[in-house]
């Protein structure tokens, strides 16, 4: 399984990848930004997950979501972020967003939206 993983904080995204590859992820691909994101979305068409988060520079997280769900792409978009406001959450749901994790989070945590978003993952 291949995940593309946006996130501005070298050491989130590096806890985020660990978290993965404990699971059934082998490959995740790290992007320190969304506009980073966004060309390795384009350069990959076999990205099964996409995992964001809001804050970043260059492009934020709901910004990625827009461009990659204005490509016609259905691939899942979890979004990771200390956003948990309700308006927030309805604005990343509307963007197209499959899923929605609020930081901090555990292990337990990821693994159960990760199976929600991509049931066919855990089997």
């Amino acid at each position: 399984m291949k995940v593309l993983l946006a996130e501005d904080s070298g050491v989130m995204r590096k806890i985020i990848a660990r978290g993965l590859n404990s699971l059934w992820v082998d490959d995740v691909v790290e992007a320190a930004d969304g506009a980073i994101a966004f060309e390795e979305f384009k350069k990959d068409p076999n990205i099964d997950l996409v995992l964001t988060d809001w804050n970043m520079p260059n492009m934020n997280g709901l910004e990625l979501v827009q461009a990659i769900r204005g490509t016609g792409s259905k691939v899942p978009i979890m979004m990771i972020t200390t956003e948990a406001e309700k308006g927030r959450v309805l604005e990343a749901i509307q963007a197209g967003v499959n899923d929605y994790l609020v930081k901090p989070f555990d292990q337990p945590m990821l693994q159960a939206k990760l199976e929600r978003v991509l049931p066919q993952a855990s089997s």
